[in-house]
């Protein structure tokens, strides 16, 4: 089963939700939602672009500066995604424009998580 790992940025925490909402799920005799694909999601929010400082008695120097944008990073399991007739991916819709590509001026390659295992790039 091959797996592919993807970063992406959305405008905003409902936008993100929604795209994530959008993904295969069932609804229970209860009245829950759960997922029915396997892709794996983690919900990083808003990622500190700046840390906060603090002085030595660990008050609140200047605050921490977060991006505007909503990170999310997903490890797709590529079985569930389907084909164009090219062999390339389809992935669902809304997502592909949100994609982003590592950046040089990360602390890490990997951004600010990874997948156990797995790098990205």
């Amino acid at each position: 089963m091959a797996h592919i790992f993807k970063k992406y940025e959305f405008q905003d925490e409902a936008t993100a939700l929604a795209r994530i909402e959008a993904l295969p799920s069932a609804t229970d005799e209860e009245g829950n939602t759960y997922p029915t694909h396997s892709h794996s999601i983690v919900k990083l929010g808003y990622l500190v672009q700046v840390p906060a400082t603090f002085d030595e008695e660990g008050n609140e120097l200047t605050p921490a500066v977060l991006s505007d944008k909503y990170s999310v990073d997903v490890l797709w399991n590529e079985s569930e995604l389907p084909k164009e007739e090219d062999g390339s991916i389809d992935y669902p819709y809304g997502w592909i424009s949100k994609e982003i590509e590592y950046d040089e001026s990360w602390a890490s390659k990997n951004g600010a998580h990874t997948f156990m295992g797995w790098n990205f790039n």
